[in-house]
């Protein structure tokens, strides 16, 4: 049993709500009630969000990639840097850091996660004995720490467009679409130790790590759950795929491909207004990362456009910099802010733009991670966030005002309680498993850097 002084339901906000969970789900929404002995009492009650991208084992590099060289520095030069940098690591390295990545992001709000996941092999490139192995470790440390999993093994054929070679630092992701099957397969081997709510999905990394024929038999073997795929991050990439494949990437995949409502599209970032209207509605979630794009100067996604054509869209904390769901929402709004040179830009016609985005990303972050969450209603998963509207930043809000002091002036510390499908994995601000995975990622990554 949940009790909350105030909660934002499917059918708007109420007062004094008695919350049943049975089996992982909300069994039962009672308004107007008073609290019982036994009660998890909290002050007020939201959907929790998914976090639909993320790559846990790049956290550890977190403030490495900040210091600039002779020359220009972009996304391309961060990417060189992080193939040296994970080139070294273990798989006792990749779930010690993925568990306190978990623990991180269930403290700021995040109930699930879509675990974009390439590293799949040992340094040089041979497979280990599990082919698997470290889809497998990222799975143990979902299960140790409690949240929501969607996994999404990534299919990496390729070095760049026109089916170039791998480089060096791209042997450890590297799979034909024989040995992905049998990846797959060995992934989906591992929902066995997790709760029912976890899944498993494919990833085709992006159309410049694939290829047309790669794609289609990624897509023919697929045994369903959620697809996710890069798609137009960088101006370059749109160049490579325009003059390899006739079109630009978003443009070409929506034309040879079954994109729908299963689909996840990563960025987005550089799309016409013809290319964002029809991706809306192709019914995909857009998967926007605003610190990770922000981070790595890929530029600002055409948010307005694209929710005015009705389209779906989550956020993602991508290469963990910074997990935070208060500042993902919020860079997302002031990144179209600086654009526009406007304010209020993430709303259609007239109304609240933090409730535009937090039940926004909160739907289609469900979507994405093929969760039947998203908001708080009977039958759904309990995918429940706590927060203190006493907090400072909150206390002179009205209930129609929290999800925009939430967006743009509180801080995750916000967060008192956190449930991923009925689990009670953050209690008082803290994860329950917090100092047993903290001790174990810090000895981790000592030894990470005295082999780096």
């Amino acid at each position: 049993m949940i009790h909350a002084r105030q909660a934002l339901l499917a059918s708007g906000w109420a007062q004094d709500v008695r919350i049943t969970l049975k089996d992982g789900r909300i069994d039962r929404i009672t308004p107007g009630a008073v609290a019982e002995p036994g009660d998890a009492r909290v002050d007020t009650l939201l959907p929790a969000l998914g976090n639909l991208h993320s790559h846990t084992f790049q956290r550890a590099m977190a403030g490495m990639t900040e210091t600039r060289k002779a020359g220009r520095d972009s996304f391309w030069t961060w990417r060189e840097l992080m193939y040296r940098f994970m080139d070294r690591l273990t798989p006792d390295q990749i779930e010690a850091i993925a568990a306190l990545v978990f623990v991180e992001m269930q403290e700021a709000g995040y109930s699930a996660v879509g675990e974009f996941h390439y590293v799949h092999h040992q340094r040089g490139g041979a497979p280990y004995d599990t082919l698997a192995e470290l889809s497998l470790r990222v799975m143990a440390a979902a299960g140790e720490t409690g949240i929501g999993l969607t996994h999404l093994p990534v299919l990496y054929t390729y070095g760049g467009a026109r089916q170039a070679p791998l480089t060096e630092g791209q042997l450890r992701f590297g799979n034909d679409t024989d040995r992905f099957a049998e990846l797959v397969q060995g992934t989906r081997a591992g929902l066995a130790g997790l709760p029912d709510d976890a899944r498993v999905g494919i990833a085709p990394h992006s159309l410049r790590a694939t290829g047309p024929d790669d794609l289609r038999r990624a897509l023919a073997d697929h045994q369903g759950g959620p697809i996710h795929i890069h798609i137009a991050e960088q101006p370059r990439e749109v160049e490579d795929i325009s003059d390899w494949l006739g079109a630009r990437p978003v443009e070409w995949l929506l034309a040879n491909a079954p994109v729908d409502d299963g689909w996840c599209l990563i960025h987005a970032t550089h799309m016409t207004d013809d290319e964002t209207r029809a991706m809306a509605a192709s019914g995909a979630v857009a998967g926007l990362c605003p610190i990770t794009e922000a981070n790595l100067g890929d530029g600002p996604f055409n948010g307005p456009a694209y929710l005015n054509a009705g389209g779906a869209f989550g956020v993602g904390s991508d290469s963990n910099v910074n997990i935070s769901l208060t500042e993902e929402l919020r860079m997302l709004e002031y990144s179209q802010r600086l654009r526009d040179v406007a304010r209020n830009v993430m709303v259609v016609g007239e109304g609240s733009v933090g409730a535009t985005l937090y039940t926004g990303a909160a739907r289609g972050g469900a979507q994405a991670l093929g969760r039947d969450a998203g908001e708080i209603a009977p039958g759904r998963l309990a995918d429940l966030v706590a927060i203190d509207a006493a907090d400072p930043a909150l206390c002179v809000l009205a209930p129609d005002q929290i999800l925009d002091g939430l967006c743009f002036a509180a801080k995750d510390s916000v967060v008192t309680d956190l449930w991923s499908a009925g689990r009670h994995n953050v209690t008082n601000g803290r994860h329950i498993a917090r100092d047993r995975v903290v001790a174990r990622y810090r000895k981790a990554v000592s030894e990470l850097l005295a082999s780096l």
